[in-house]
């Protein structure tokens, strides 16, 4: 019923930044939240950030340094990253909790396919 795609993932140098982007379609009544996962090679997925109705969260390693924001008309979902280290070398998904329908309609989760975001030294 809905799609995430994401784009905007690349290839950087540390210190730098890149912006990743999402966009969901489909049958979408209301998004209550989207974020941002990522898994690194060897390591489980993580949560890097998620935005609910104007509230952020982040992961601790990110913080100061990412920025979540979100574009409900386009049903977007975006994240700044500043100052990349190599650490935050991953494949980025995109998340989101949507609702379909009006009503008694529950919420159902949506992931994207990845966007690979490397760092290097």
């Amino acid at each position: 019923q809905v799609q995430l795609v994401e784009s905007g993932g690349g290839l950087v140098q540390a210190g730098e930044s890149l912006r990743v982007s999402c966009v969901a379609s489909g049958i979408i009544f209301r998004i209550n939240t989207m974020g941002w996962y990522r898994q690194a090679p060897g390591k489980q997925r993580e949560m890097v950030a998620i935005i609910t109705s104007g509230v952020t969260n982040y992961v601790d390693s990110v913080k100061g340094r990412f920025t979540i924001s979100r574009d409900n008309a386009k049903n977007m979902v975006y994240l700044q990253m500043n100052s990349l280290k190599p650490e935050d070398t991953a494949v980025d998904y995109c998340y989101a909790s949507v609702r379909s329908y009006s009503g008694r309609d529950s919420a159902s989760n949506y992931w994207g396919q990845g966007t690979q975001v490397a760092v290097s030294s």
